[in-house]
């Protein structure tokens, strides 16, 4: 699970989108103040933790949990599975941030693949990636109580597999000489992504916004590796390429279920703004893997003409 390399900065937007992303911002600064302890986190009406021994409690504790070891290897969803009655909708605002983790505000220049060093940084960022994946899976499970259980389950299932996804990159980066918290990372999925408002928006975003761009994105950098002669990391690419496939067709499933159907426009729109298209795709786009994934031909065809220009104000 990886950004684009492009900004969305530099898109243009609307007026009212400018004062979103202020409103981000702001945002931005309460959480970061709230890592720093500075602010108390009820202070940001944190709901209340969920009833022990269900899903939705070990869903809770993982996304606020300060534990390294915890984020890497949280112990076993209860078994078997129990879930709350009626349980309420409980968005929480901002992660627990183990001491280990460096958190910044700016994304640090990415650096070149032929030194080990460099390696263990891209691949830093990208357990990171996995990391905020895996919070934000169970921060819907929270969210969105009212979905069938079926996408709740399917949520829990695909943030075990993100947790998964880090440890390998984790054995990766010490294989290169490297540990998690060597290098600086940034919360970005978690100024975007909870401000979704329902849970059509959040597989929009996720399944077929920023995990189908990991399709693209695991199979350049895995190219990227392999030239710099580590085929050991590449391979590690793309065996989180390949397990992207049916996150991504989760994301297709469901997105049709929430919206009665898969047409870009409706897609386009129903992501969280002032996020578009352009980071939802990586270059060269790969039709075959995401047909294979369940878009449709006309919607691949749409995603990879988008420009800029041909976004439709939100309403």
């Amino acid at each position: 699970m990886r950004r684009s390399l492009q900004n969305e900065a530099q898109v243009r937007m609307p007026l009212a989108e400018v004062r979103l992303e202020k409103r981000h911002a702001d945002r931005r600064k309460r959480i970061a103040a709230v890592r720093r302890g500075k602010v108390a986190r009820k202070s940001m009406s944190e709901p209340r933790a969920p009833e022990a021994n269900t899903i939705e409690r070990w869903a809770y504790d993982y996304v606020t949990t300060t534990s390294l070891a915890a984020k890497l290897s949280p112990p076993p969803p209860p078994s078997p599975r129990r879930w709350e009655v009626d349980p309420p909708a409980r968005r929480l605002e901002a992660p627990g941030r183990p001491a280990e983790l460096r958190i910044t505000e700016r994304a640090e220049k990415t650096r070149g693949l032929r030194a080990a060093s460099g390696r263990a940084r891209a691949l830093h960022t990208f357990l990171h990636h996995e990391l905020q994946a895996a919070e934000l899976m169970a921060w819907a499970l929270l969210a969105f109580p009212e979905t069938p259980i079926e996408f709740r389950e399917g949520l829990l299932r695909i943030a075990l597999d993100e947790v998964r996804h880090m440890r390998v990159y984790a054995e990766q980066i010490a294989r290169l000489g490297h540990k998690v918290g060597d290098f600086a990372v940034r919360d970005w999925f978690w100024t975007r992504i909870p401000t979704c408002r329902d849970p059509a928006s959040f597989v929009a975003v996720m399944g077929l916004g920023l995990e189908s761009a990991n399709l693209e994105h695991t199979a350049s950098f895995a190219a990227r590796f392999r030239e710099a002669g580590d085929e050991e990391g590449a391979r590690a690419q793309e065996l989180v390429g390949l397990e992207e496939i049916a996150h991504v067709r989760f994301g297709v499933r469901w997105f049709q279920h929430f919206t009665g159907g898969l047409e870009f426009d409706v897609w386009a729109r129903a992501l969280p703004s002032p996020l578009t298209p352009l980071l939802m795709r990586g270059r060269p786009l790969r039709r075959d893997v995401r047909l294979r994934a369940g878009q449709p031909e006309r919607f691949v065809d749409q995603l990879e003409a988008w420009e800029p220009s041909d976004v439709a104000p939100s309403t």
